[in-house]
């Protein structure tokens, strides 16, 4: 499983930290704060930002920022809307103390999820594509963490309510998530020892050469050209991860190839990285090196089939989701095929 935010990682559970969702109303309703002071000799002559940082040292001072943007800062009665501002000894400063997006992004969303097995200790969602798993910057709310406070009452006593592993935005496909603390241990352990088999389908440019089946074993770190993406690295001379990934090819064409990926390890954007260093980047993945083709707007990869033995109770499981529709008709139009094949091909 891959993360446009953070992807496929496992994530540790760690000691549990403090619910900031543990009163889901009162982080939906969080009022104001009203902070007045006057400006001190040490502060005379500073921009109006940086004053503020006195009088509201919890805040960093680009959330101050925003404040003042906003009209939440007065100035003797004023409302100030420019940061660089000069105050004087004596002014009176006052600030509207308003909840960051942060504190409100651990609340419950209703969300129709489409839970394809649940019992006590786990569920398994297959995730659509433009799902967030997990609150981040730009996406502090509507993501499948805010679903999960709304779907169980455990959730909130759950580090990530439960989130073991991530998928990006926008891949689609299966995902396990742990519904108590007991299972969400396991799972993460299973991840770590490779316990749990997850495979993906994907569509990727250019015809299909060499070997049908290879494995792809490059470590993979962060891009130090480009910090917002991975890359395969070095490990000499920077900083990463060994990293592993199963590569079939099911059908091939002259534009695009139908693939089968079975992923070893777990590391950010693995499988997206691991195809670009074939020479294959994923259909619309304009990230690592994918343009629009064949009707896909978004990432061609699904996560297709995920098996596990059950976190307490020990028994096989597997689960297998459809292709989606857009990977569907596109698989169609690239003449790979007008649905993928049989379950016993991609064994």
């Amino acid at each position: 499983m891959s993360a446009s935010a953070k992807s496929d990682q496992i994530i540790e559970p760690g000691p549990q930290p403090e619910l900031p969702w543990a009163d889901e109303d009162a982080a939906l309703e969080a009022p104001a704060e009203w902070r007045q002071a006057p400006v001190g000799t040490g502060e005379h002559g500073q921009r109006l930002d940086r004053a503020l940082t006195v009088l509201v040292p919890e805040f960093s001072r680009s959330y101050l920022q925003q404040l003042i943007e906003a009209g939440a800062v007065q100035c003797n009665g004023r409302v100030q809307t420019r940061s660089a501002s000069k105050v004087k000894v004596d002014d009176v400063l006052g600030v509207e103390l308003r909840p960051t997006p942060q504190s409100l992004a651990f609340h419950a969303e209703r969300m129709d999820l489409s839970v394809v097995h649940e019992d006590e200790h786990m569920l398994v969602i297959d995730k659509p594509a433009g799902l967030v798993v997990h609150p981040a910057a730009g996406h502090w709310s509507g993501t499948l963490l805010n679903g999960l406070l709304a779907h169980h009452a455990l959730a909130r006593a759950l580090p990530r309510a439960g989130i073991v592993h991530r998928l990006d935005k926008d891949t689609s496909g299966l995902m396990v998530v742990a519904k108590t603390r007991a299972a969400m241990d396991a799972l993460v352990q299973a991840i770590a020892q490779r316990r749990v088999r997850r495979q993906y389908l994907a569509l990727a440019h250019r015809s299909w050469q060499g070997a049908q089946e290879l494995r792809v074993d490059v470590p993979i770190g962060r891009d130090p050209r480009q910090r917002t993406r991975m890359a395969v690295v070095d490990l000499q001379h920077q900083s990463g991860k060994s990293a592993s990934t199963d590569v079939r090819c099911l059908a091939t064409a002259v534009q695009a190839s139908f693939l089968h990926c079975q992923l070893h390890t777990g590391r950010t954007h693995q499988i997206r990285v691991h195809l670009m260093h074939l020479g294959h980047p994923i259909l619309a993945d304009e990230l690592y090196g994918g343009q629009a083709l064949a009707g896909m707007r978004r990432q061609a990869l699904h996560a297709w089939r995920l098996s596990l033995d059950h976190p307490i109770g020990g028994q096989a499981m597997s689960w297998q989701s459809p292709l989606p529709p857009d990977m569907a008709q596109a698989l169609h139009s690239l003449q790979l095929g007008p649905q993928p094949p049989g379950e016993a091909a991609l064994q």
